[in-house]
């Protein structure tokens, strides 16, 4: 069997909200924008934003879309292109409305990273392999 992951949608209770965000704080373009579904133009693989009570519908009524989320269910990973990089994004991303949670640090793992959150509490990470010496 050959399967490929071709796209991630993202839960929200307030999609109009998220896809502001998603839009305008990390930069994605919308290709279809509807009350309760939006999705966006990225390469690799396809995000997409779909409000709770569709995916119940579409779900026959599946708890797991009724019931309030409790913790984190995903963590979309952007890589940058270094270190520096992914500072500067840091800053950028947090003065246009994302919610910092940790500071951009050197990891044991040779990474680089730093944590955000969107509006619906989804924590991110920001991160760039180090060079190595």
């Amino acid at each position: 069997m050959d399967v490929r992951l071709e796209g991630i949608t993202v839960l929200a209770n307030d999609v109009s909200a998220l896809a502001v965000f998603y839009r305008d704080v990390i930069g994605f373009k919308a290709v279809v924008e509807e009350e309760h579904y939006v999705e966006f133009d990225n390469k690799g693989v396809r995000i997409a934003i779909c409000s709770r009570p569709l995916m119940a519908d579409n779900t026959n009524k599946h708890f797991s879309f009724i019931e309030d989320r409790k913790g984190q269910a995903f963590e979309l990973n952007f890589e940058c292109h270094s270190p520096e990089a992914v500072y500067e994004l840091f800053e950028q991303l947090v003065a246009k409305g994302a919610t910092a949670i940790t500071e951009p640090v050197s990891k044991a793992w040779g990474h680089t990273t730093g944590f955000f959150a969107d509006p619906e509490g989804n924590i991110h990470s920001l991160f760039a392999v180090n060079p190595t010496e």
